[in-house]
């Protein structure tokens, strides 16, 4: 997989839940290194293997281009807090296109790393934001499914705008 093999909305793909990862093998890792390297070609904050085409519940977040990447295998929100604070977000998938959209301001969330370890980890702030973004779309919801029907729209015609050339 490579950045090339990058999905466009409106891709029905990109609204397909993705299936939970069953196998923790060289196969997973290479998917995930292609992730990775996807990520970084696209200068990505996080990024998901349904980007690529691929229907398998595994996501990378790397917030800053200095600091570490991790690797998310079967991640599920187990909580989120109350408190909600809107994040501007955006997607690869649809560039030039950002939007506010509101989260909750901490989560915890547990996964499995490339071993098959389970593990837990808390977030808040912008963190928080983008795993849940992530973990949205591991669960076949497109980021503007999190906006009215009007800003959604309007999002939609901007996009088809900059296509366009416009």
């Amino acid at each position: 997989m490579s950045a090339r093999s990058l999905l466009f909305f409106p891709d029905p793909r990109l609204r397909l839940p993705a299936a939970p990862v069953e196998g923790f093998d060289a196969a997973l890792r290479q998917e995930a290194d292609a992730l990775f390297e996807a990520l970084k070609a696209v200068s990505a904050l996080g990024l998901t293997l349904p980007h690529l085409g691929s229907l398998k519940r595994v996501m990378v977040v790397r917030l800053e281009p200095d600091e570490p990447a991790t690797i998310y295998v079967n991640p599920e929100i187990v909580w989120a807090s109350a408190e909600r604070a809107p994040q501007m977000e955006g997607s690869v998938s649809m560039p030039g296109v950002t939007d506010r959209v509101e989260r909750a301001t901490q989560v915890r969330l547990r996964f499995q790393d490339l071993d098959g370890v389970v593990r837990e980890e808390s977030a808040a702030g912008f963190r928080a934001a983008c795993l849940q973004h992530e973990v949205d779309q591991l669960d076949g919801i497109f980021w503007i499914d999190r906006l009215s029907r009007l800003r959604r729209e309007r999002a939609v015609r901007r996009y088809d705008k900059l296509k366009r050339g416009g």
